[in-house]
Parts: C-alpha cells; sequence; structure tokens
C-alpha cells in the first residue's frame, strides 16, 4: 500500500502528556440500542469509545492496548504514528483491534513492538495467526508484528522507566503501569497487597470505575474512590465508564481531587521528560 507522507502540521503531537484515547467500557457508550440520558446525551464528553491512553514518552509514542474502536480513535485525534504497543490484559475490548496499526507499519517501514505477558501473546497469536503465518497468501495485507514479553518487573521503554502493576480482574490477573508520577489501572476490582507500596508518591492515578452499583471484575464508584483516597494521588481521573452515569452527573458527586476522564483529554506526564 502506497502512502503519502502526513503533514507534520495536522499531525497530533503528544510529547510530554498522556491522551484519552477512550474512555468507555467494553460496549462502549452510546451502548448499541439504548435510549438512557447519556446514551442521547448531548454532552460530547458522555460519548466513550473503549479505553485505551497514548504516551509521549522521551524516545516515542506509546499506544496502551489496542481497543475495537483503535480507527477511529487515531483518526479523530489526528495521531499518525506509534512506536510501540503496551498491553493491560488480553480482553477483546482491550486488544481486537490490532489490526488498525497496519498502515503505521506501512509509514514506519517496520515491525511493530507489542509488549505483553503471555497470556496476552497467546490471544493474540490466535486471534491474529495470519500476522505470522511464514507465507501469507498473496493480495492481503498484514500487520508487522514483534512480541516482547513481559512480567512485573520493571523495564526501560521509549526512554522511560515502565514499572508494571500486578492487578486482579475479578478471577485473574491483568497488569497497570507506572510511569513517573503517573500510574494507570483499568480493568480491575482488586489491588493486591504488594501492589500499594509501589502507588506511593503519585502525581496522577488513572483508575477503573465502572458503574456506581458494585461488579464482579470492576470497581463500583464507592470502592474506586476508597482507593484513591488510600493511594492519596493529587488527581485520579476515571476510567472504563458505563452508560450508568452522564459525565455532569457523576463529576458532581465525586470529591476533591477525583475528576471523570472523557475521551480526547490530555494529562501531563510528570518526571518523565
Amino acid at each position: 500500500m502506497a502512502l503519502h507522507p502526513p503533514d507534520p502540521a495536522r499531525c497530533r503531537n503528544v510529547r510530554g502528556r498522556l491522551l484519552f484515547l477512550g474512555t468507555g467500557t467494553s460496549v462502549g457508550v452510546p451502548v448499541v440500542g439504548c435510549g438512557c440520558p447519556t446514551c442521547t446525551s448531548a454532552d460530547p464528553r458522555d460519548v466513550r469509545s473503549r479505553t485505551s491512553v497514548l504516551l509521549g514518552l522521551p524516545a516515542g509514542t506509546l499506544l496502551v492496548d489496542t481497543t475495537p474502536d483503535l480507527r477511529a480513535q487515531l483518526l479523530r485525534e489526528r495521531v499518525t504514528h506509534v512506536d510501540a504497543v503496551l498491553y493491560t490484559h488480553d480482553h477483546v475490548d482491550h486488544v481486537y483491534g490490532l489490526d488498525d496499526i497496519r498502515p503505521l507499519g506501512y509509514v514506519s517501514g517496520r515491525e511493530m513492538p507489542l509488549y505483553c505477558e503471555e497470556r496476552v501473546e497467546r490471544r493474540i497469536r490466535k486471534a491474529f495467526d495470519y500476522a505470522f503465518t511464514p507465507s501469507p497468501a498473496p493480495g492481503g495485507g498484514v500487520p508487522r508484528l514483534e512480541m516482547r514479553r513481559i512480567g512485573t518487573e520493571p523495564f526501560d521503554l521509549l526512554g522511560a522507566r515502565v514499572t508494571p502493576l500486578r492487578l486482579r480482574h475479578g478471577t485473574f490477573d491483568v497488569l497497570g503501569f507506572r510511569f513517573g508520577s503517573l500510574a494507570y489501572c483499568t480493568d480491575t476490582n482488586h489491588v493486591p497487597d504488594a501492589t500499594w507500596p509501589l502507588l506511593e508518591g503519585l502525581d496522577t492515578l488513572i483508575l477503573d470505575c465502572l458503574r456506581p452499583e458494585r461488579h464482579p471484575t470492576h470497581f463500583s464508584l464507592d470502592e474506586a474512590v476508597a482507593v484513591a483516597e488510600r493511594c492519596g494521588a493529587r488527581r485520579t481521573l476515571l476510567v472504563h465508564l458505563s452508560h450508568d452515569v452522564p459525565h455532569a452527573e457523576l463529576t458532581a458527586r465525586l470529591p476533591r481531587g477525583i475528576e471523570v476522564a472523557h475521551d480526547g483529554l490530555e494529562v501531563p506526564l510528570e518526571g518523565l521528560m
């Protein structure tokens, strides 16, 4: 596929910042077929694509998770390059947009490094088996991928130190990540004892909060507030939100220092640049 170089003046520059590509739950908001107040809201902050973030690190741009909304997210935010992808876990709403990185590979001319745990790698190799076939059938483009296994040990990526944060998501393990004084903890309903010390001294905490009512795999509103208060970050931003509470209504209910994230929001990356 022949692509024309992007106009630098029209490209999104996220260096030194984190950009929320999506802040919604697995079905997104609006939910297909739903006529609730959030799904029919005129507030653009109530439009929540599947949860993902982009970070402008010192040596490149890092994408965390590849949602089914990835193509629309990158186009909406004018993102024209990604240098690596980092995965929290293997659920469909965090993995199945991976094929949308194909054009980025055409532009860069290299394989896209994917940093993930073994469970996620197994899912990717199964769902996108065509990308790992030695001789794919002619005529169909495939993403060029390079798997890089991670665990819970800190590692260096694009000029930044990344600290994996072990979290529980219902009955199985997932990862959050710390970048300097910012921690990203989506899709979780339990912080293990060993992880709490890694959340000390944060400036910004990005935290799962599905809905007001309890849920077996996600933090409820009261649970998320309790985690935020124990963590003590200067600023907590809630993500992976369902349609159960409109943005403005939820914002009015939150204590000082806790906010509702929305698609397109940017926050600074402190201590990395």
